[in-house]
């Protein structure tokens, strides 16, 4: 596990061998992880602060259901600086009524900012919730240049 000092305040990291596992704005019990990638995801996300990276190439090592996992592919294919609905981002999986279940996959993403999950609103344009707060959520919209 890394502790990554950024412009939100502190960032846990951890990777195994394949790929970063979990990203969290709050501590989880420490485990030795791969520091290469964890490194590599740090530098990415220094890059991503610094407005000079608006895609993340970190390989990837999650746990989920077939279903979570659709929806976050679905969530790496929203542009830096746009946003989705949560009606939208179940219509691109195919599951136009499981909006619902889209909004706990969202909620439930082990590696927001990598994932952007932070670009997933309210239907009625409201910002929707977050898993780091809204106060960091409106943070990462104003860095892609997205107001609400």
């Amino acid at each position: 596990m890394i502790i990554f000092e950024s412009t939100l305040g502190k960032i846990y990291l951890l990777a195994g061998q394949k790929g970063l596992q979990k990203l969290s704005y709050t501590s989880f019990p420490e485990t030795t992880g791969n520091k290469d990638i964890e490194l590599k995801a740090v530098a990415q996300l220094r890059e991503y602060f610094a407005g000079e990276r608006k895609e993340f190439d970190i390989p990837l090592d999650l746990a989920g259901t077939e279903f979570q996992m659709k929806v976050w592919a679905a969530l790496r294919g929203i542009e830096y600086g746009a946003v989705l609905a949560y009606a939208d981002v179940a219509s691109r999986i195919n599951c136009a009524k499981a909006v619902r279940a889209v909004g706990t996959a969202n909620g439930r993403n082990p590696v927001p900012i990598i994932i952007p999950c932070h670009r997933v609103i309210a239907k009625n344009g409201g910002i929707g919730g977050y898993t780091g707060g809204l106060d960091i959520k409106r943070k990462l919209l104003e860095l892609e240049g997205v107001s609400l």
